[in-house]
């Protein structure tokens, strides 16, 4: 009898740790189900432009952007010590994630197109991340950002310059970002829209572009980078700028270093500014006349609060 109580127990145990160990898997697979594409790219930057990237939940990223005079050209070359000497467009910022799919930004920048001295607020919310069962294909990440010309208003109406009322003095970006990894290789399409309260003559309050990016990973820690965006203007506007001056689509090449902590884009392109507002709609430099920069984005992130959780 005490033979036949044994067996009993041990089948009942038997079938609890069975089913324990069946209900562990179950939750487990329920967590990894689909595991994500992580770190498409390094930063929350392509090189000009917003990647899919946002900052975890309660870092904080200090950004500083800088752009340099003509490396060739008229401007160029030895006299300036190869655009060293000139700074066409700085933005200083600070960005912060409220949770780990929505970061918000605050940033001054000297602008480099016909309104200066700019002040720009940003929100980006990441709504979908690509999986690496290709249940989800992509990333998408949403933009919305807002700037304002702090600078003193031109005395003549006609300048894009000119703030009648203190509305004239804002523009605005809403985009949506999207991404997918392929291995080594990151590939982004941005749909980007453009809203200025205050252009000049026969330019467009309302601007529709499509940006492009890439990635390519050289190492753990070294990439390729580069960027290009083009802008859809209407027929009239392009015929009245091609008589007083030359628009161009601008594009950036550059190398991504990320420290941990820290990345670094080191970058070459032909836009002075750094502002969407202005990069994308008035871009007046060529690559092919010697007019493009040397250029670099800094990223330095702090964990405010829990546990320091640095991308690796």
């Amino acid at each position: 009898m005490k033979i036949i109580v044994s067996l009993m127990l041990l089948a009942g145990i038997s079938f609890y740790a069975q089913a324990q160990d069946d209900l562990s898997k179950l939750f487990d697979s329920t967590g990894v189900r689909h595991p994500k594409v992580l770190y498409t790219y390094k930063g929350t930057r392509i090189i000009m432009g917003h990647s899919t990237e946002t900052l975890r939940k309660h870092e904080l990223d200090f950004r500083v952007d800088h752009r340099f005079g003509d490396l060739a050209g008229e401007f160029g070359g030895v006299k300036t010590f190869y655009g060293m000497d000139n700074s066409t467009d700085i933005r200083i910022g600070l960005e912060y994630g409220i949770t780990d799919r929505l970061m918000v930004g605050l940033g001054r920048s000297k602008g480099s197109g016909a309104q200066r001295q700019l002040v720009d607020v940003l929100a980006k919310y990441r709504l979908l991340e690509q999986t690496q069962d290709d249940h989800m294909p992509v990333s998408l990440s949403l933009l919305g950002s807002a700037v304002i010309s702090c600078m003193t208003s031109e005395a003549d109406p006609h300048q894009a310059a000119y703030f009648k009322d203190a509305a004239d003095r804002l523009s605005y970006v809403a985009q949506a970002i999207v991404s997918r990894k392929f291995g080594i290789l990151s590939l982004t399409l941005s749909p980007t829209f453009v809203h200025r309260n205050r252009v000049g003559y026969m330019d467009m309050n309302n601007l529709f572009a499509m940006g492009v990016g890439g990635r390519l990973k050289l190492s753990k820690r070294v990439g390729l980078i580069a960027e290009y965006y083009y802008p859809f203007r209407s027929d009239d506007s392009k015929n009245y700028y091609k008589k007083i001056t030359s628009l161009y689509n601008p594009l950036a090449v550059g190398v991504e270093i990320e420290t941990g902590g820290h990345v670094f884009h080191i970058n070459f392109t032909n836009a002075t500014a750094i502002q969407e507002t202005q990069f994308i709609p008035e871009t007046t430099s060529s690559w092919l006349q010697g007019q493009y920069r040397w250029g670099f984005n800094i990223s330095r992130r702090f964990t405010l609060f829990g546990k320091k959780d640095w991308k690796k």
